[in-house]
């Protein structure tokens, strides 16, 4: 084990570095086409010419290349053989987007991400492989999109599309929405729907109405390529709906409600038998969410944003073990759960551009003496919105990337020490609502052990993130995180993920 660390370590140095050279003539060059004005310099005109061949057709590629490492946060045990995880992720993408009339747009990306195993991989859909995997290629974005719809202020968008936070098709800060298809990471993160946005500007007002369909496997709505198996992008068939409103009135007060609407059906055709459908643990579900959203600047320096949602409706999760079902229940139970996201920013304004924020989210946890369920359920926002260890840490406990039973305080600085290097750290307090973990595996949770160790702090997060940018076509970054466990778990040995990343886009 301490060799494979040793070497996976160099590699994270040596990839990292060996690109450092690369990154520092790049920034030279991409500083001098920045500082001339147009036209374009023939280099960057000439890719503008192939990637718009045509005013009807637009087209773009790009790589990433990550190199990954981490321990303990999916197995939650240094004892099991695959506590430690190491592997090389290539993604490449190629999209194209076609206007054949105006305001009407034919959108495709097609998607592989192939991965190199340093050691045997420890989590689905790839467990127990080892060595060299190309996997298939995807089409992960296949979509018409309508601007302008009956000369209205109207827009369709219908496909398979993104919900990306913090770009245009985002829906608030991704709280909830964001990601279909936790199990493959971030090589694609779509939902198939359909899309409505009524953009009434004179109101500054956006209504979104969206209803989606979700297949639990990568091939369940278009036929993947060069596939050698079918892989799971979630646990179970899953539908919905959603109505957002967002109001920009007032730069103080902008204002989200939002009505979302989500069933789970896990009665579905698992292209790998009855036991790998027990193995994701899907359930039948109608969870039916309420919530409502606060942001803006109250000062030249001072920005906020404060979240809140309720969920009820009913559940049959057969992970469930509590009071009432000891060994898991077939039963179905009334939901009563509930969710805060706040955080609050402090910009300094100065050359360094230093920011200083405090965050603090709650997500309520089941109650093991209640026969109601009020685990919250985050729906579609299972991807690392906070840190890699939201992603993995509950697999054990929930789903992956199905955070809940969850306080998390602390604050995050910012700052751009360099020109196009931005660093940020952040410290998080981890606590647990309840002690027992009821989707839990009672050997890893405290709280399950028999007699209980009672417990409820999860432990202390840290992040620390490099990021360089080098003009349009080159980014580069440097992931950490370590965590040291608390009394809500049996092993308390450090957890850490590391990551360094690089991204060239044509």
């Amino acid at each position: 084990m301490k060799h494979a660390r040793t070497a996976a370590v160099k590699l994270l140095i040596v990839f990292w570095t060996a690109f450092v050279p690369i990154l520092q003539a790049q920034a030279q060059s991409t500083a001098s086409v920045q500082a001339a004005p147009p036209p374009l310099s023939p280099t960057e005109q000439t890719i503008k010419d192939i990637k718009n061949p045509a005013s009807w057709l637009t087209w773009g590629a790009d790589f990433r290349a990550r190199a990954e490492i981490f321990d303990n946060i999916l197995t939650l045990n240094p004892e099991n053989p695959l506590h430690e995880q190491s592997y090389l992720r290539f993604r490449s993408r190629i999209y194209a987007s076609l206007t054949p009339v105006e305001d009407l747009s034919l959108n495709v990306r097609v998607a592989n991400e192939a991965r190199e195993w340093l050691r045997p991989a420890g989590y689905t859909p790839y467990s127990p492989s080892s060595g060299w995997d190309w996997r298939d290629g995807i089409i992960d974005a296949l979509n018409i999109q309508w601007r302008n719809m009956l000369s209205q202020p109207l827009t369709l968008t219908f496909g398979r599309q993104d919900f990306l936070p913090g770009t245009p098709s985002g829906l608030g800060d991704g709280w909830l929405i964001g990601e279909g298809t936790p199990y493959d990471g971030s090589w694609t993160y779509f939902l198939d729907a359909a899309r409505v946005t009524w953009d009434l500007k004179d109101q500054r007002t956006r209504i979104d109405v969206v209803g989606l369909m979700q297949d639990p496997y990568d091939n369940g709505m278009f036929q993947t390529i060069n596939a050698n198996q079918y892989l799971p992008l979630t646990e179970q068939d899953e539908k919905g709906a959603i109505l957002w409103v967002a109001n920009k009135s007032l730069p103080t007060l902008n204002m989200d409600g939002y009505f979302i609407y989500k069933h789970d059906d896990a009665n579905v055709n698992w292209p790998f038998g009855s036991a790998a459908a027990a193995k994701y643990r899907p359930d039948n579900a109608d969870i039916y969410t309420l919530g409502g959203r606060l942001s803006g600047i109250v000062h030249e320096h001072v920005k906020y944003s404060v979240e809140g949602a309720y969920q009820f409706g009913e559940k049959q999760d057969p992970s469930i073990k509590d009071a009432f079902a000891s060994t898991g229940s077939l039963e179905f139970r009334d939901i009563s759960a509930f969710g805060v996201n706040t955080k609050v920013g402090y910009l300094f304004k100065d050359s360094l551009n230093n920011q200083l924020h405090l965050s603090y989210e709650f997500l309520s946890g089941d109650d093991p003496n209640s026969k109601s369920d009020e685990m919250f359920d985050n729906l579609w926002g299972r991807y690392p919105r906070w840190g890699e260890m939201g992603l993995y840490s509950f697999a054990a406990e929930t789903r992956i990337g199905n955070e809940a039973n969850l306080h998390r305080f602390g604050p995050t600085w910012n700052i751009t020490p360099l020109k196009n290097l931005d660093f940020s750290a952040s410290y998080y307090a981890l606590l647990a609502s309840e002690e027992v973990a009821t989707r839990g595996v009672s050997s890893l949770f405290a709280g399950n052990s028999d007699p209980p160790d009672h417990g409820t702090f999860r432990g202390h997060f840290m992040q620390a993130v490099v990021k360089y940018k080098l003009g349009k076509h080159v980014t580069g970054h440097l992931w950490s995180e370590f965590e040291f466990p608390g009394n809500y778990y049996v092993h308390r040995t450090t957890w850490y993920f590391l990551r360094p990343e690089i991204m060239f886009t044509f």
